[in-house]
C-alpha cells in the first residue's frame, strides 16, 4: 500500500500543522475518501461540527447549492481555529455552472474556509479548480490489507468462514472495502461465509465457470459453451454485461497464446459496443461464442 500510505503520511502532516489548501480526492469507490475528510475534520475540530459542512453534490449539484448554502456557509467566520471546512463528496456530479461557481467562492473565502472535493474521475473537474487543489490520488486497497480487515471483522463478530470464501470477497470487491464489507455481511446473514454464499448474493460467476465458458469456445466446443452461457444467464441470473465484464478480466488467464488473448478480448469488446447500443444480449453473446470458435 506505497501509494496509500503517501496520501495518508501527506494529511497528517497537513493536521499536525493545523493548516491546509484546499484538497481534491479522486479514486475509486470504497477507497477511504470520504471517510479521510471526516477523519481531517474530528482531528482538527473534535466534536466541534460548527465548522464542518458534508454535502453530497450528487444530490445537491446545480448552481443554487453554491450561491445559497455553501456561501452562505463560507463567509461567517469559524467557532474554532482559523478556518472552516466544506466537504463535497461526489464533487464530479456537479454542473458545469456550479463548479464555474465554486471556483470563484474557493478564492473569494480562502481566508475563512477550505474546501476538500472528493471525486470517482478527477478529468469530471474543471481545471480552474483542479488548479486550485492539492491533488490527492487514491488506489484500490490492496487484497491483503482488505483481508486483515475482513478477518477481524469475522473473529469479533464470531462469524462462521472459510478460506474460499474470503478469497471470493476479495475477487468480487476489488480492491473496494465498503462492498466488500457488505458482502461479508450479507454471507453472514445465510448463515457462513463461504464461496458458494458470496456468489449467489454477488451474481457473479465463479472464475472457473468463465475460464471453461473460454475453453469450451476456443477449443470449437460451440453447444457445450452454449450450454454453459444458458446456466449462467438462466440459472445463476447474470445478465450479457456481468458476463462480458468476467470474460474480460478472466481473458488473460486462460491457456493460451498473447495473439489468441488478444483477439478475445478484442471481440470482447465489440460485443460489448453492441450491448450499449441497444443490441439483443443472448444473440449478442451466442454470436461472441460462434466467433470464437471459429478462431480454432
Amino acid at each position: 500500500m506505497v501509494g496509500q500510505d503517501a496520501v495518508i503520511d501527506r494529511l497528517e502532516a497537513y493536521v499536525k500543522a493545523e493548516s491546509m489548501p484546499h484538497l481534491l480526492f479522486a479514486g475509486p469507490a470504497g477507497v477511504g475518501k470520504t471517510t479521510a475528510a471526516i477523519c481531517i475534520a474530528n482531528e482538527l475540530f473534535g466534536d466541534i461540527t460548527h465548522d464542518f459542512l458534508e454535502l453530497n453534490a450528487s444530490d445537491e449539484r446545480g448552481i443554487d447549492v453554491v450561491r445559497s448554502k455553501i456561501k452562505d456557509f463560507a463567509r461567517t467566520k469559524p467557532l474554532s481555529g482559523d478556518f472552516k471546512i466544506i466537504f463535497l463528496d461526489e464533487s464530479d456530479s456537479l454542473t458545469s455552472d456550479a463548479q464555474n461557481a465554486l471556483r470563484r467562492t474557493m478564492e473569494q473565502y480562502t481566508g475563512s474556509c477550505r474546501f476538500i472535493l472528493s471525486c470517482n474521475y478527477s478529468s469530471k473537474i474543471i481545471e480552474p479548480i483542479q488548479s486550485r487543489c492539492a491533488v490527492f490520488r487514491f488506489t484500490r486497497i490492496q487484497k491483503e490489507a482488505v483481508k486483515e480487515y475482513l478477518e477481524k471483522i469475522m473473529k469479533e463478530e464470531n462469524a462462521e468462514y472459510d478460506e474460499s470464501g474470503l478469497e471470493a470477497i476479495l475477487y468480487v470487491s476489488e480492491g473496494d472495502m465498503r462492498r466488500a464489507v457488505n458482502i461479508l455481511q450479507s454471507a453472514a446473514a445465510l448463515g457462513k461465509v463461504d464461496e458458494e454464499n458470496v456468489y449467489a448474493i454477488t451474481t457473479r460467476a465463479r472464475p472457473e465457470d468463465i475460464k471453461d465458458l473460454l475453453n469450451l469456445a476456443l477449443s470449437g466446443k460451440f453447444i457445450d459453451a452454449r450450454n454453459l452461457l444458458d446456466r449462467l444467464m438462466l440459472n445463476v441470473g447474470l445478465s450479457g454485461e456481468d458476463i462480458l465484464l468476467q470474460m474480460n478480466r478472466e481473458a488473460m488467464n486462460i491457456d493460451a497464446d498473447d495473439k489468441v488473448k488478444v483477439r478475445v478480448i478484442d471481440l470482447v469488446g465489440e460485443a460489448n459496443f453492441t450491448l450499449v447500443e441497444g443490441a439483443n444480449e443472448r444473440i449478442q453473446l451466442e454470436a461472441l461464442l460462434a466467433r470464437l470458435a471459429m478462431l480454432k
